[in-house]
């Protein structure tokens, strides 16, 4: 269903993307959900696998949304639309670096027609779910806060201080799931399923 070239290609690129940010980048960065999805998407075509590729783009393709809606009104306008992008203007970064973030362009389309093409597995959304229960706390226990993997500190660059960090932590929790994962479970499963 899916073709060879396709997933060869794609195993390529995300092999690139992984030798550089392993070298350029802390480990932490692979706690990206965007950087879990661009790895799940592997075997996601490999094996063709519905619920991958639906996990995946439950978990992404709102906050990808974001990210190119975010990238292009900076880039198109050079306004900025949210901080989510703004280290592909930095230029500190090297292009390169930069430009194998354009993953985040190539993702949503891809996981998409990959759900289109394969079918939506509803249970998508709960396994999604139980994955961020796994990842967040990981990012807030073992990641430099100055990171903000996953914005377990605070939304953006920012740390929150309105309230502790540990019920920060379970408001996020709670928000991954209801706010980005469900309604975009809905919208898999009324197109696709």
């Amino acid at each position: 269903m899916i073709p060879l070239w396709l997933k060869l290609a794609y195993t390529l690129f995300v092999a690139i993307i992984v030798a550089v940010y392993a070298t350029k980048y802390s480990r932490s960065n692979f706690l990206w959900f965007s950087d879990i999805a661009l790895l799940a998407t592997v075997p996601a075509l490999w094996f063709e696998s519905p619920f991958l590729a639906s996990m995946v783009a439950v978990g992404i393709l709102l906050p990808e949304i974001l990210w190119n809606l975010s990238y292009f009104g900076q880039l198109l306008t050079g306004k900025r639309v949210s901080g989510l992008a703004d280290y592909m203007f930095d230029a500190r970064r090297p292009l390169y670096l930069r430009a194998l973030s354009l993953f985040h362009v190539i993702l949503p389309p891809l996981l998409v027609w990959m759900v289109a093409r394969l079918g939506y597995e509803p249970a998508a959304w709960i396994a999604q779910t139980a994955l961020a229960w796994v990842v967040l706390p990981m990012c807030f226990w073992l990641t430099d806060p100055a990171l903000n993997v996953n914005w377990v500190f605070g939304f953006g660059n920012k740390q929150q201080k309105l309230m502790s960090p540990l019920a920060y932590l379970g408001l996020l929790m709670v928000g991954f799931p209801v706010l980005i994962y469900l309604p975009t479970h809905l919208l898999l499963r009324s197109l696709f399923g």
